[in-house]
């Protein structure tokens, strides 16, 4: 397949904007002729996934675009780095391993990205509107950008999505097409109750079964609660991603591009049709806990996404009427625009003995900020929990946030859901 090339395209190409910008273009259009793209597109915004530090390589190439007068076209948001650049004490890693990692995440700066330092953009000022085209790396931020906002971007991996923002385009294929958006399975709520409310764990649990069994196929999901709020959705789609390669999901009569099924299947029938059950549900979630109820516990991390101002107003007073008082930290991953919000607003005052941690830039189950952990860790987060005992080699209980609060009060592991 041929990939057609504007003017504009062959000048960046060609270096006449520069040697960063068609150093990216090289990399741009070659991906592009992988995934069979005939043409790029432009963008109105990119998210950046490459300030996490996996080695040397993610440095070089950051400042290989820095050393050829590399500049982001576009408004550009910055995901979760490898530090607390607010709270470096947090971060257990010496001055040699802190300083490449901080390098990389001031390199992002310096090409023009904003220090959001968030896995949850949509939480911010740029924020896309509903059709715009943008190129988004970071599984979570993917998902809801395609199915809560109706935006549009695929799946971009760490250097493209920076390739893209340099450039200002980004391969017309995949998820920014009309005709690879429309859903193709059928996932259909069966046997709960006509008054099932709008659980959290429910949301979990859907994403992780959605996730899967969907494999690439874009999943619509039939008879779900209305949701309490977008976190909610932000959670089924976290899941769904963690789970497997969801990029987007339908929500019939929830999402923008799903009011009714067949607006989700584009007037087609369903390849196949998934029933989620009340034991389906139960089984997932059963599988999220590593740990039994009771057992003991020596942290909380909650935050994964990060916790929108919406979230901390449901965790503060919970804080407040539970009064945690044992030491145990409750750790909550948030973006630093959130945490200003809050300190401005002075909404964290009298919560100096509840245990309470906040983390800005990075995420719990990423960095090394847990210390001192022999028992298990909770936590009400779907992507937390799959995560978390591979990354760092803790064990989990999975509950809800009142459990969690609950579970930081007495010391281990308790469960309310029935």
């Amino acid at each position: 397949m041929t990939l057609h090339l504007t003017d504009h395209d062959r000048a960046l190409l060609n270096g006449e904007a520069g040697a960063a910008a068609a150093f990216a273009m090289q990399i741009l259009t070659g991906f592009a002729r992988s995934v069979g793209a005939e043409a790029l597109l432009d963008i109105a915004g990119a998210h950046v996934d490459g300030c996490l530090y996996h080695g040397a390589v993610s440095l070089d190439f950051v400042e290989r675009l820095l050393a050829g007068g590399g500049r982001v076209r576009v408004p550009t948001t910055l995901n979760v780095g490898s530090l607390d650049l607010i709270h470096p004490e947090l971060v257990r890693l010496d001055a040699g391993e802190r300083q490449p990692r901080r390098r990389l995440m001031q390199a992002h700066e310096a090409l023009g990205c904003q220090a959001s330092f968030t896995c949850a953009p949509y939480q911010m000022l740029f924020r896309p509107r509903f059709g715009e085209q943008v190129a988004w790396g970071e599984s979570n931020a993917i998902v809801f950008a395609n199915s809560v906002i109706g935006a549009r971007t695929n799946r971009y991996g760490d250097f493209i999505d920076l390739c893209c923002a340099i450039t200002g385009r980004a391969p017309a294929y995949g998820l920014h097409l009309d005709e690879h958006r429309r859903g193709r399975v059928l996932f259909r709520l069966e046997g709960f109750a006509p008054s099932l409310t709008p659980d959290d764990a429910l949301y979990v649990a859907v994403g992780l079964i959605i996730g899967a069994a969907s494999g690439e196929l874009v999943p619509v999901i039939e008879g779900l609660p209305p949701p309490r709020d977008e976190d909610q959705l932000k959670a089924l789609g976290a899941a769904a991603a963690s789970a497997g390669a969801v990029g987007l999901f339908h929500a019939v009569g929830i999402t923008p591009e799903a009011p009714t099924q067949a607006d989700a299947f584009g007037g087609h029938e369903p390849d196949r049709i998934v029933a989620i059950t009340p034991a389906s549900v139960d089984a997932v979630l059963a599988r999220l806990s590593t740990v039994p109820e009771g057992a003991p516990i020596d942290a909380v991390c909650l935050g994964t996404p990060h916790f929108s101002r919406g979230e901390w107003d449901r965790l503060l007073p919970l804080l407040r009427e539970i009064r945690p008082d044992r030491g145990l930290p409750i750790y909550v991953n948030t973006s630093r625009a959130t945490l200003d919000g809050l300190r401005r607003d002075a909404a964290l005052a009298g919560l100096e003995g509840s245990g309470l941690v906040p983390v800005v830039d990075t995420c719990t189950y990423v960095t090394a900020i847990l210390r001192d952990i022999d028992g298990a860790v909770m936590t009400n987060s779907g992507k937390w929990a799959h995560y978390a005992p591979g990354n760092i080699g803790v064990s989990v209980g999975f509950g809800s946030l009142e459990d969690c609060i609950l579970s930081a009060a007495s010391g281990k592991v308790v469960r309310t859901r029935t």
